[in-house]
């Protein structure tokens, strides 16, 4: 994906790199002070299955991006990093991911970035970034108090209290994926039992619609009988009456509810939102959730609560990397 520069006008430090790096794929652009994006370049970092560093890829990718669109370096304000992992915000670096990416535990963010380019450098995990990016221009823009949401493959998240975004002592706060909600539940990744995102994922749906199917064998009716499961399959056969895929979808969001229930019980935000593709399904989804969570959450928690979809689609990393590098210069 290539998305040009404008290249009218001069260049100024109101201006600033953003990296968004996930598992397969970096998304970077030049943004502006009010978040706006004014160009863009997405590269594949898995091309190799991770045989070469996914450091060595963004670096490489970052020059080509910066060349084709004539941007010198000593004409921006900084760059912000969002990256999958653990990040330790404070050094910058991947502190750890799981054993999911080859080469990638360790890698030294903002020290490479800093070096190549010699501006200043901030690094913050994608989850985190997303909700800095709805908070500064989103979704969120108008509450001091959130919790962000993040469904996809896995479940991520991350937590605004008082305007400022909940980081920890290293920089791994938020991290609303794996706290338990079924204490003797099925096994994580992360080696403790009945985390949030064994349930409330798309991989949670898609892998309990999978088996509802494979259990019913030839028996099985509806549209997803012949088809590959996702979650926009799954919310067509929704759409289209299917009973039994509709009780799955709605033991799935009363799962995802027990979790931001404990949440607002912890937290007591104003506003939860909720991102990732399936946070565009409004009647099926988000306001089914949002029932769900309103009928748990204790009354005096529910006062001035709302839930609703995040804003800004897969730009959020990006755009709230670079918020938190403004934020922090």
């Amino acid at each position: 994906m290539k998305k040009n520069c404008d290249r009218g006008g001069t260049a100024v430090i109101n201006k600033y790199l953003g990296i968004d790096i996930g598992g397969t794929a970096v998304k970077m652009g030049i943004v502006d002070e009010d978040g706006n994006i004014l160009c863009a370049y997405e590269a594949p970092v898995a091309f190799d299955h991770y045989q070469t560093p996914i450091l060595e890829t963004v670096l490489r990718e970052s020059e080509v991006f910066l060349n084709e669109n004539k941007i010198k370096p000593d004409t921006l304000g900084g760059i912000g990093i969002s990256a999958t992992g653990q990040i330790d915000t404070l050094n910058g670096i991947v502190a750890g991911s799981g054993g999911n990416i080859r080469n990638w535990d360790g890698s030294d963010l903002k020290n490479a970035f800093a070096w190549k380019y010699g501006l200043p450098v901030t690094v913050v995990n994608d989850a985190n970034c997303v909700a800095l990016g709805e908070k500064w221009i989103g979704s969120a823009r108008n509450a001091k108090d959130v919790i962000v949401i993040t469904i996809g493959t896995g479940l991520g998240g991350g937590i605004i209290v008082n305007d400022q975004i909940l980081l920890g002592q290293s920089g791994f706060g938020g991290e609303v994926g794996h706290f338990s909600i079924h204490k003797q539940g099925e096994c994580c990744t992360c080696n403790n039992r009945g985390c949030f995102e064994q349930y409330a994922s798309m991989t949670a749906l898609v892998r309990a619609v999978s088996e509802y199917y494979a259990a019913a064998g030839t028996e099985a009716s509806g549209r997803l009988r012949n088809q590959p499961v996702n979650g926009r399959s799954i919310f067509e056969s929704v759409a289209l009456g299917d009973e039994g895929i509709t009780q799955i979808v709605d033991t799935w969001i009363c799962d995802i509810s027990v979790g931001i229930v404990s949440l607002v019980h912890i937290f007591n935000p104003s506003l939860i939102v909720i991102g990732g593709g399936v946070s565009g399904q409004e009647e099926l989804f988000i306001a089914k959730l949002r029932s769900e969570v309103m009928k748990h959450v204790m009354p005096n928690f529910r006062k001035g609560l709302e839930l609703r979809a995040a804003e800004l689609g897969n730009r959020a990393g990006m755009i709230g990397a670079v918020y938190y590098l403004i934020q922090n210069l």
